[in-house]
């Protein structure tokens, strides 16, 4: 386990001694998390002394399981007996919070979280903080910038604020591996409330240089506290590069005996739910498994999470939505289907297991293919000034009244989810500020720091390869993830794949190969629903508001979902334009799987070629028109010249206003086809999109040609 001595100490500042009253509140705290006997080691009381003191400011950056958490309730205890206000923890999840509402009640304190989950108890929580019956309140980062919240209970704070604790700190620091804008306005918001209240920052995820950014954003007196990040419970192993479907197999043929419970991590939402079904298909309800993704509801995700602390299921094969915050002492495993795109982010993830068991199993499963994912998570967050400007311009335009996100796509063609990234790190520059009912300008011009955002680029790069040395086991991976977070106590550990030169005990380097075909086989007989948008997107297409039920598709099926492993080889063909029987028989059982759902049987095939591929989707619809003996319709598809518009946008980068005007520019319904259509059902192949703006598109028309209704089928959803 991690050594209790400190390691290693920076500090800035001085830290007071505790005085036997206090230390006395601090271990009753401790013995009530921990038990008869026990007493806050040195250097977590060193850390709960420092903020006895009014302004003081810690950093502490020590492993997971090190005990964080017993600061902050400790030096609460300790701030209220003295008189102090309430604590405010910022906490990244909603699991967190309620893992840290039970824990602070255990300590004796009387804690409550507001959150998106819990809308109906707002008000008496508000209450019982405004009559000093509450010692803590926890929330997310995204709460504090809202204004009702700000307005409500950040206000009857100001003053009185006797704590402010900012979990997982490294998220301040757009240098760390999971920056979010929202965690850099909590300097802001504690400068606003009360500059003299304590503030302690802890993460166990911090280079030197985020740490660095963290202690200057807190302010020159910072006392830091960091610890050496070794795990000893943890037995690290890299399995040899396999293609996608094999790694699906390995975790198949190895999950029943891996130990206890666990993790399975996946890079995309696709794959956790692919794997998820191949699991199950397999090994059936013996070994129970779920999907955990960030698409599902709070309250399905908090239903897994506790799934798991109870060993209901053997593992969540999860997307990093389960990450911070989650806390389950005895999990046995963590295994990762594809290799995140940083070392530090790794360490995080796999932190997860071994924190109250002598031994726990992690295993790495990479692919040349997860360097496509690392870089598109290299760039994501990093600002595009032409978007910002568009932003900036259209707040300007529409001054003084506030603009919704969903205003600002419309009006400036940025993708919505881009659009919502980009203010709120505008606000963190002070140039935007969410008000009710939407974002305003302030007035401060925006600058693109070109200097700054191409150093976090070449930071990720450079982490990036620190995961290909982690992958070829170029060293011991315990000591090279101990220093890529620049822990200068990094040893070779003795017990990974790499200091053994072999893997752990039962673990093999690849799995049987009729497992492998058989879980490609499977997987290849799933069909996606394909949900018809409801809203237009508004500027500059000339629509916008709730689109007329006698325009809507109905829910369609998809062939292929966006990278698919079971569909490798199929995918290449169909790149080239090529037509693969597979793929026809396909679609004539996602047709039969189907039409127990339609509203109306079809009668009419219409090809759609949006991307590119002519041969494949008039091959699959005339396919579809022979077996189920359908007619053929045509639409007409102008080239971006054709149509008066520049070369075509097929990457899903234009927001939704600027797409569907291209379709509507771009398709034709010809008058000699209307007739074959009025009063008819449409069986709508379109082959590829990843945005379904074309499918909405083409669906409005030929119902506003007569259409009695429109079926899509998609062939590919590019991710």
């Amino acid at each position: 386990m991690v050594a209790s001595s400190l390691a290693f100490m920076t500090t800035q500042t001085s830290a007071p001694a505790l005085s036997d009253a206090q230390r006395e509140i601090a271990d009753r705290v401790i013995t009530s998390l921990a038990g008869p006997g026990a007493s806050l080691r040195p250097d977590q009381e060193t850390a709960v002394a420092a903020l006895t003191v009014p302004g003081a400011r810690a950093l502490v950056v020590q492993a997971t399981g090190w005990g964080k958490s017993t600061v902050y309730w400790a030096a609460t205890a300790l701030r209220r007996a003295a008189g102090a206000g309430p604590t405010l923890v910022v906490s990244p999840l909603l699991s967190l919070m309620s893992d840290q509402v039970a824990a602070a009640g255990r300590a004796g304190l009387t804690a409550a979280t507001i959150n998106s989950g819990n809308v109906d108890d707002w008000h008496h929580i508000e209450s019982r903080l405004r009559d000093e019956e509450l010692d803590v309140l926890l929330v997310s980062p995204e709460r504090l910038a809202n204004p009702g919240f700000g307005r409500r209970v950040l206000e009857g704070l100001r003053g009185r604020l006797g704590l402010l604790v900012v979990d997982e700190a490294h998220s301040i620091s757009d240098w760390g591996h999971d920056f979010r804008p929202d965690y850099r306005r909590v300097a802001d918001t504690w400068r606003d409330l009360d500059p003299t209240c304590p503030v302690l920052a802890t993460t166990a995820t911090a280079n030197a240089r985020v740490t660095d950014d963290i202690a200057a954003q807190l302010g020159p007196a910072t006392l830091v506290l960091r610890g050496p990040l070794a795990r000893s419970s943890l037995q690290l192993a890299v399995v040899g590069e396999l293609d996608p479907l094999t790694r699906y197999a390995w975790v198949v043929e190895h999950l029943r005996d891996l130990p206890g419970s666990g993790i399975v991590y996946a890079l995309t939402v696709a794959d956790a739910e692919r794997l998820t079904e191949a699991i199950t298909r397999e090994l059936g309800p013996h070994v129970p498994v779920a999907a955990y993704t960030g698409r599902l509801p709070a309250d399905e995700r908090a239903r897994l999470e506790g799934g798991l602390r109870a060993n209901e299921v053997k593992a969540l094969v999860a997307t990093s939505a389960l990450g911070m915050g989650f806390d389950k002492p005895d999990l046995g495993f963590v295994v990762h289907v594809g290799s995140p795109p940083s070392p530090v982010s790794y360490y995080q993830q796999v932190g997860r297991a071994g924190r109250g068991i002598n031994h726990a199993l992690v295993v790495l499963l990479p692919s040349r293919g997860d360097e496509n994912v690392w870089e598109h998570f290299a760039t994501a967050t990093l600002p595009d000034p032409a978007q910002v400007q568009a932003i900036l311009g259209a707040l300007e335009e529409g001054a003084p009244e506030p603009m919704s996100v969903v205003a600002l796509e419309a009006r400036t063609g940025v993708r919505r989810g881009r659009v919502e990234l980009l203010t709120k790190q505008l606000a963190v520059d002070g140039c935007v500020e969410r008000v009710e009912g939407g974002w305003v300008r302030t007035g401060r011009d925006w600058h693109y720091d070109a200097d700054h955002y191409d150093g976090i680029l070449a930071q990720r790069r450079r982490e990036a390869d620190i995961m290909r040395d982690y992958i070829a086991g170029r060293d011991c991976l315990m000591a090279l993830l101990q220093r890529s977070l620049d822990d200068p106590a990094a040893r070779p550990c003795g017990r990974c794949s790499v200091c053994l030169g072999r893997l752990p005990e039962g673990l093999t380097q690849r799995p049987a190969p009729d497992l492998v075909t058989r879980i490609g086989v499977g997987l290849r007989t799933r069909f996606h629903e394909l949900e018809p948008r409801k809203m237009w997107p508004g500027a500059p297409f000339e629509r916008r508001g709730r689109i007329p039920a006698g325009e809507a598709a109905e829910p369609g099926r998809v062939l292929i979902h966006a990278d698919a492993p079971e569909w490798r080889g199929y995918l290449q063909e169909f790149a080239r334009d090529e037509v693969s029987p597979v793929l026809l028989d396909h679609a004539v059982r996602a047709l039969a799987d189907w039409r127990s759902s339609w509203a109306a049987r079809p009668e009419v095939v219409v090809a759609l070629d949006a991307e590119g591929h002519p041969t494949v989707t008039e091959a699959v619809a005339d396919h579809l028109a022979t077996v189920g003996r359908l007619d053929r319709a045509s639409l007409v598809v102008k080239t971006p010249a054709e149509a008066g518009l520049e070369a075509a946008i097929s990457d899903g980068s234009a927001g939704g206003g600027v797409e569907a005007d291209r379709w509507a520019r771009r398709l034709l319904v010809p008058d000699d086809q209307v007739e074959n259509l009025t009063g008819r059902w449409v069986l709508l192949v379109v082959d590829a999109t990843s945005t379904t703006w074309v499918v909405t598109v083409a669906a409005s028309m030929l119902r506003s040609c007569g259409a009695a209704g429109v079926l899509p089928l998609l062939i590919h959803r590019r991710p």
